[in-house]
């Protein structure tokens, strides 16, 4: 099963973009991500319409981070990108007649529950700020020093 990792692109095209001075193309950030800029584009909407990031169009448009990373959590941007589901697993079938799979529906939904609350609990609980400051802690570990000049620092 295909898993979703639209969270994990967004937070790294973000942390990139707080790197960058003034506006950076769809095309640049795609480089970074290794992927289309059409996928960019379409990830990075959900981003603008919380105000999260915004777009400049013709030439030396593109985005800018407009929000402040000390106050956007990772929950935030998981719910910018429509909140998709957490878990792929699920019931076998959501009204069963048998008392058997009544029952493991209950205990399942039960746990399925608590493991997205604990999840989202800690998505709140990390800001953009302290991915950047890891980020940057793991650059001065290796000696580097400005993500501008390294696309994408391995």
């Amino acid at each position: 099963m295909r898993r979703d990792s639209r969270l994990s692109g967004v937070l790294h095209v973000l942390l990139h973009m707080a790197e960058f001075e003034g506006a950076v193309t769809s095309e640049r950030l795609a480089a970074v991500m290794g992927t289309n800029p059409v996928v960019v584009r379409r990830l990075m909407g959900g981003l603008r319409d919380l105000r999260l990031v915004a777009s400049e169009k013709g030439h030396g448009g593109g985005w800018t981070l407009v929000c402040d990373l000390d106050r956007v959590s990772l929950r935030d941007v998981y719910v910018a990108l429509g909140s998709p589901e957490i878990l792929t697993m699920g019931h076998r079938n959501e009204e069963p007649t048998c008392l058997v799979e009544q029952a493991v529906n209950a205990a399942l939904g039960t746990a399925f529950e608590d493991a997205e609350r604990l999840l989202l609990e800690r998505l709140g609980d990390v800001t953009l700020a302290r991915l950047s400051a890891d980020f940057h802690a793991r650059m001065a570990k290796r000696g580097l020093c400005s993500q501008e000049t390294q696309p994408d620092v391995a």
